[in-house]
């Protein structure tokens, strides 16, 4: 089972304010405790969304909007993805995450399993990706 922890975004990601020492210290531990454990899979800040678009899909037409966006609260800034053996176990490391904004302030941290191709009836389009991972892992 694969979790995304994911970290909101806030006026200062949006700012481009860098975490302090003490927060990439404290992350860097905690990653380092998921690798050590074999559930890391991938993880990484985003930067602020004044350097990233969206494209919005009208009909047949898209259309390119450029960052930044207003609504720090629908951002992204940041994530975990870890694989773990149950929503359990996801449960207690995403407890353990440090705090994005720094210990003492008020912040939330959203977890999410990511779909799994065996979540999805048996297709032509679904062994297309089940190809794909297999190509990716050779």
């Amino acid at each position: 089972m694969r979790y995304m922890i994911i970290v909101k975004a806030n006026q200062d990601s949006e700012a481009g304010v860098m975490p302090e020492e003490q927060l990439i210290a404290e992350m860097a531990k905690f990653h380092e405790e998921l690798a050590a454990a074999g559930v890391l899979l991938d993880a990484s800040g985003l930067q602020a969304s004044s350097k990233g678009w969206r494209i919005q899909y009208n009909g047949n037409k898209r259309m390119l909007i450029d960052g930044p966006f207003i609504e720090t609260k629908e951002l992204i800034a940041g994530y975990t993805l870890i694989q773990v053996a149950s929503k359990t176990e996801a449960v207690e490391w995403s407890k353990r995450f440090p705090n994005p904004a720094g210990e003492g302030k008020n912040c939330e941290i959203e977890v999410r399993q990511l779909f799994e191709l065996d979540d999805f009836e048996p297709s032509e389009s679904v062994e297309r990706f089940r190809e794909l991972e297999r190509s990716k892992n050779d």
